[in-house]
């Protein structure tokens, strides 16, 4: 049975990619990944791990190419906020740390806050809170 998921993305550059992640408040798990040439971080309580590898050691092993991020994606990676105002400060976090937004923190369908951002290397990310209590049923 699988027991956790790893998710391997690619940077180009690891100091300034963990610089990053370590801005957001990603915790760095020196367990794994403790080459020059890639990092390992813990997100939320269920400790999911994020590996990311230089671009080169990630296609070795990744048996392909890196996609050109900037024309198309294939994932969008979603992490939940606790409260609007968390997704606020992680907006905030994302843009002190050289991340862009691509899309301004604010309500969707009365229930749902959230924003959206990208990464140094491309990958994009969403925050989100949900007011249950709000959220329409069925």
């Amino acid at each position: 049975m699988t027991k956790s998921l790893w998710i391997n993305l690619p940077v180009k550059d690891i100091n300034k990619s963990k610089a990053f992640f370590t801005a957001l408040g990603f915790s760095l798990n020196l367990q794994y990944g403790a080459r020059e040439d890639s990092a390992c971080f813990l997100v939320g309580e269920s400790n999911l791990a994020i590996m990311l590898f230089e671009e080169a050691l990630y296609e070795s092993f990744a048996g392909t190419n890196i996609a050109d991020r900037r024309n198309g994606g294939e994932v969008l990676f979603s992490i939940d906020a606790e409260s609007p105002e968390e997704v606020d400060e992680l907006a905030q976090k994302v843009i002190d740390a050289g991340g862009t937004l691509y899309g301004e923190p604010g309500y969707k369908d009365g229930w749902m806050y959230g924003c959206g951002f990208i990464d140094l290397d491309g990958q994009r990310w969403s925050v989100l809170y949900m007011d249950m209590s709000k959220m329409p049923l069925g």
